[in-house]
């Protein structure tokens, strides 16, 4: 284990790494994408977008290989989400809260589908659906888009798209 005030040999910008990740329960492949004087690092796991820290006091979570390489650049620019940048999907609706004032995107151009799905997602996050304005609920072009690595969000959601507008997509908000 490394002190605060020296760093593992192996803690390198672009080493491959396998972390041991207790959330997910699993063994994952990834690597460094910073280092830190203290002795941390931060890595992202393959198929992520985002990176997380790995202070010097969990470094024996993390299995270092051998490889060394550029770390791979993030995708930039305007995108279609998955359920992996949502929040999850009910009643077959992709849904995510885009505001801290609990605005919802519903990715579906079915007025029933979204208000069912948004529903069902206000039911599961205990918020009583009596304080709740479907009224409000209607169907925007919107354009999703990557963020810098180190932005405070991995994507935004603009509404400014229009029909036509690369990669805008119609979909129900639900301001809150």
């Amino acid at each position: 284990m490394s002190s605060p005030l020296t760093r593992h040999p192996k803690v390198v910008v672009g080493r491959r790494i396998i972390h041991n990740h207790a959330a997910r329960k699993a063994k994952l492949p990834g690597i460094i994408t910073r280092v830190y004087d203290d002795g941390g690092f931060r890595i992202r796991l393959d198929g992520d977008r985002h990176t997380f820290p790995v202070p010097p006091k969990f470094i024996d979570r993390v299995t270092f290989l051998d490889e060394v390489t550029d770390v791979p650049e993030l995708p930039m620019g305007r995108f279609h989400p998955t359920v992996n940048e949502l929040e999850g999907e009910w009643e077959g609706v992709l849904i995510c809260k885009v505001s801290e004032d609990g605005d919802l995107v519903l990715l579906t151009t079915d007025k029933e589908k979204a208000k069912a799905a948004a529903t069902a997602y206000f039911r599961w996050a205990g918020i009583d659906l009596d304080y709740v304005n479907f009224d409000r609920l209607r169907l925007v072009w919107a354009v999703f888009e990557w963020e810098p690595e180190d932005a405070d969000t991995d994507w935004t959601v603009r509404w400014d798209a229009a029909e036509g507008d690369d990669q805008a997509i119609r979909l129900y908000f639900l301001p809150a």
